[in-house]
């Protein structure tokens, strides 16, 4: 395992101050705010250490309120919503100086037995055939910009299928784009910590989709600026975030300064396991 990995599982290992309060610290990240995919994880973790082991989450539903102070705690209250015979419901609240920036509700199920069909997994390359991001991303932007990026995704192995927005500045594209990742190193058997690792990193790429359709750079090069709004995830079977899983992301709409990305990702043997879907601010600077 990496020291990118272990510091990020420390990142997630949040301390109980309270039986349903935790707190969480941040690392540094590419703008001077917290990573939404971090407290969206975080916040899982907080819901879950609430759950029994044997009910795993199977969807969230969040918002970004404001933006995160990576200087300062974050706080997690959990909300016992409702402890049913097959279903838990967790309501998540997440604070820093005094306001809450991100709002969480999680559901989680007993495993049972029921109606089975799936899509077809869309055709991708073998991750192991793909360049690295290390490899990858010095290629397309400066030195400096690629060194923090590759940094800030160091935990993880993160793969294009095909070039990323910034590297076709200008060339509209297809609004839709694939990445293989996993983890950069072997997870504990935690079904709970596999789930929050896909959280995690589900908000890395997922609007570059819309970036695509315009052939805007992102958040990378600066010709557009933009923050997460909400996020859902439907944890349909189970999967490990330490076995590449093909991440396929496609944007159906941009409008009113918001862009939508929607996704699915799919484990190497074909399983479909977690829907995505999330909208986010897309602004052209003026």
């Amino acid at each position: 395992m990496n020291q990118a990995l272990e510091a990020l599982l420390d990142l997630l290992d949040l301390e109980r101050v309270e039986e349903d309060i935790f707190r969480g610290v941040s690392r540094s990240a590419l703008v001077p705010r917290v990573f939404g995919g971090q407290v969206a994880a975080q916040a899982l973790v907080a819901a879950g250490r609430t759950v029994p082991d044997d009910r795993p989450a199977h969807s969230l539903h969040a918002y970004f309120l404001r933006p995160g102070d990576p200087g300062a705690p974050i706080v997690y209250t959990v909300d016992r919503i409702r402890d049913g015979r097959s279903f838990t419901t967790r309501r998540v609240v997440a604070v820093q100086h005094g306001q809450p920036i991100f709002h969480l509700s999680a559901s989680f199920q007993t495993y049972e037995e029921g109606l089975e069909h799936q899509s077809e997994r869309p055709a991708a390359p073998d991750p192991e055939t793909l360049p690295t991001a290390a490899e990858m991303l010095p290629r397309h932007l400066p030195a400096r910009v690629a060194e923090r990026l590759v940094e800030a995704r160091a935990a993880v192995d993160l793969r294009y299928v095909d070039v990323p927005p910034w590297a076709t500045v200008g060339q509209p594209r297809e609004p839709r784009s694939q990445v293989w990742f996993r983890a950069n190193g072997k997870l504990a058997d935690d079904s709970l910590l596999h789930v929050c690792l896909a959280t995690y990193v589900s908000d890395m790429t997922l609007l570059d989709s819309v970036l695509l359709a315009h052939g805007r750079g992102g958040w990378a090069v600066g010709d557009v600026v933009g923050a997460s709004l909400d996020h859902a995830m439907w944890f349909h079977r189970p999967f490990r975030a330490d076995e590449w899983l093909l991440y396929d992301q496609e944007s159906p709409s941009a409008s009113g300064g918001r862009g939508l990305g929607q996704a699915r990702i799919w484990t190497q043997d074909g399983r479909l396991a977690v829907t995505v879907i999330q909208e986010g601010v897309v602004r052209v600077p003026r």
